[in-house]
């Protein structure tokens, strides 16, 4: 996590990744791996057809079918994002906060990425209204907007986007033109998946979204790298197939036939990886849940997190004590925090936030402990946050912040 300018504090170029789960490799996913290790090629560019007919049955059982012809595999979504931005030309739109790739992407490729605003009830989503308005000064300034990139379920701010606020973007959107890309990393980690509404875009106009899945967000290690992008039906959901394969053969994009292997497992969604992912998902809801207790309760604000491992705070409530401690913006809290909570704490400001607001995104992963037996521990018990390691780093990031508050209520002018 490099900024590009210490002294200036210049623009962040490249973010942090996203959050890892922290957890050993699924056994079974390893030994699918290691049956194909001998294969030292890779997938055709796109996908072989096993991998293609994987992803189509993981789309279909999420409500999203497409046939083979439709649906792209590369190595990661930062590929398939970068093949859709110059597939489609034009500049960007991106929510703020958004993922931190996002913008990189469009910058490497000489594309202004414009950042709108969302609305108080969730990240991911632009504000209609703000929509409009920017694509409006865009296209007053000599702008070429054409492609908006956004995300159900959020990351930084780990929400899901409620589907009468999503419908009413998706049709601003499209009335003025634009493509949708929907980021759907981390639709299979929502904490409550019976009491949260997931809508994805493409379910409400098939024709002008495409969908990407990292396979990170919820089924492969991080370091397996595999995303699946799912087009639109009709003719120009074809040709921008077309365009984006071009651009995948340009860069070799190829997904490694191991990974490729042990990705056609995941897809198609054993027993072994439903439980995974749902261990998963219940362990870091949890850890999620206790983490945002405490830095409300210290006086931050920070929506409840919904999806993922992580949750997104805003700590101007305690500016009085970030500014005794010479923390003045968005970097330097990363760097007060990351040495005082003992894990990274990256500034709003990588997420496409104003440098000036004293907000981060914390992870959940480091408070599973540093060793891979204490993490495995964390999935056999039924009651993780009772373990003495997790309970020792919540009780460390609750003082944390604890001492923020109550340094911030002595700095507070006389009634």
């Amino acid at each position: 996590m490099r900024r590009t300018d210490p002294e200036g504090h210049g623009p962040v170029r490249f973010g942090p990744p996203d959050p890892e789960d922290g957890l050993p490799v699924l056994p079974e996913l390893s030994a699918v791996l290691a049956a194909a290790a001998s294969r030292a090629g890779a997938e055709p560019v796109g996908g072989g057809p096993a991998l293609l007919d994987a992803a189509c049955g993981y789309g279909d059982r999420r409500g999203l079918p497409a046939a083979p012809d439709r649906v792209a595999v590369a190595p990661g979504a930062p590929a398939l994002l970068v093949a859709l931005t110059a597939a489609i030309g034009g500049d960007v739109l991106v929510p703020r906060p958004c993922a931190a790739w996002w913008a990189p992407y469009a910058r490497l490729l000489r594309r202004p990425a414009f950042h709108v605003p969302t609305p108080a009830e969730s990240g991911g989503v632009p504000d209609s209204y703000a929509l409009l308005e920017t694509v409006r000064r865009m296209r007053a300034e000599g702008g070429d907007p054409r492609l908006l990139v956004l995300s159900v379920a959020d990351d930084p701010t780990a929400t899901v986007a409620p589907p009468e606020l999503l419908h009413e973007t998706v049709e601003a959107a499209v009335g003025e033109g634009l493509h949708l890309v929907s980021d759907e990393t981390w639709r299979d980690t929502l904490h409550d998946p019976h009491g949260t509404v997931l809508l994805s875009p493409a379910e409400m106009l098939p024709d002008r979204v495409t969908v990407v899945t990292d396979l990170v967000g919820a089924l492969l290690p991080p370091g397996w790298p595999a995303a699946v992008a799912r087009f639109p039906a009709g003719e120009e959901g074809i040709a921008l197939h077309a365009r984006v394969l071009d651009v995948l053969t340009a860069l070799d994009a190829r997904v490694a036939a191991p990974i490729a292997a042990a990705a056609v497992y995941a897809l198609s969604e054993p027993e072994p990886v439903t439980a995974r992912v749902a261990d998963s998902v219940r362990l870091h809801a949890l850890l999620a849940a206790a983490a945002h207790r405490a830095v409300v309760a210290a006086g931050a604000v920070s929506r409840p997190p919904s999806c993922g491992r992580h949750l997104y705070v805003d700590l101007t409530p305690l500016a009085p004590a970030l500014t005794a401690r010479g923390v003045g913006d968005a970097q330097e809290l990363e760097d007060f925090l990351t040495v005082r909570l003992g894990m990274p704490a990256p500034g709003g400001h990588r997420f496409g936030d104003e440098l000036e607001a004293p907000r981060v995104r914390l992870s959940t992963a480091p408070l599973l402990g540093g060793t891979a037996g204490l993490r495995a521990e964390c999935l056999r018990t039924s009651e993780p946050l009772e373990l003495p390691h997790v309970r020792d780093a919540l009780a460390h990031l609750t003082s944390v912040f604890d001492d923020l508050r109550d340094d911030a209520r002595r700095r507070e002018p006389p009634r």
